[in-house]
């Protein structure tokens, strides 16, 4: 069970998953975890075949849902152990609400929570939530994301202008290499 929120994040009620997610999708919680290695790179995840939602795209480490009666610093450190089986600190950024509609298979309709953080150990992939994992500089993702912005999903391109724009100097903390 997802948590539904109003436009201001207060719980509502509710709802299962797959629910959120039809139509032109209704409200709820999410997280993204952009994650840094030593050298100031972020890993990128490419999204499994079998998501309903933007499959094989490429999108940011880590992004998910709290359930219903979990806190966020719960929910972050539980999705971190099931897709990638690690740990990490993470520091809260900004939240956002977006919408985005996948053809017709559905919507995502959040009010996303932002966190960057650096890894501090190995990860490995479950393979029944992503496909593939790589590690990018800041300037060759940019690049990259202006050559073929179709590639990503569209949460983590929005999310990734927003670090760059308004939250560069936090940012330039975990892109430059330690």
């Amino acid at each position: 069970m997802l948590i539904l929120v109003d436009a201001d994040d207060r719980e509502v009620g509710s709802l299962g998953k797959e629910a959120c997610h039809d139509g032109g999708g209704i409200l709820h919680r999410a997280f993204s975890l952009f994650l840094f290695d030593d050298q100031g790179r972020l890993l990128l995840q490419r999204r499994s075949k079998e998501k309903r939602l933007w499959p094989k795209y490429w999108s940011n480490t880590c992004c998910s849902h709290p359930r219903y009666g979990e806190t966020m610093e719960v929910a972050t450190a539980r999705r971190l152990r099931e897709e990638l089986n690690t740990a990490a600190d993470v520091e809260f950024v900004y939240k956002f609400e977006y919408q985005a509609r996948f053809s017709d298979r559905g919507s995502e309709n959040e009010l996303c929570w932002v966190y960057l953080g650096r890894l501090g150990q190995a990860v490995s992939a479950n393979e029944a939530e992503i496909e593939e994992l790589r590690y990018v500089s800041a300037n060759d993702l940019n690049q990259e994301i202006d050559a073929v912005p179709e590639r990503f999903t569209p949460w983590f391109k929005m999310e990734w202008k927003r670090l760059n724009e308004e939250f560069a100097d936090r940012l330039r903390c975990y892109t430059e290499p330690l």
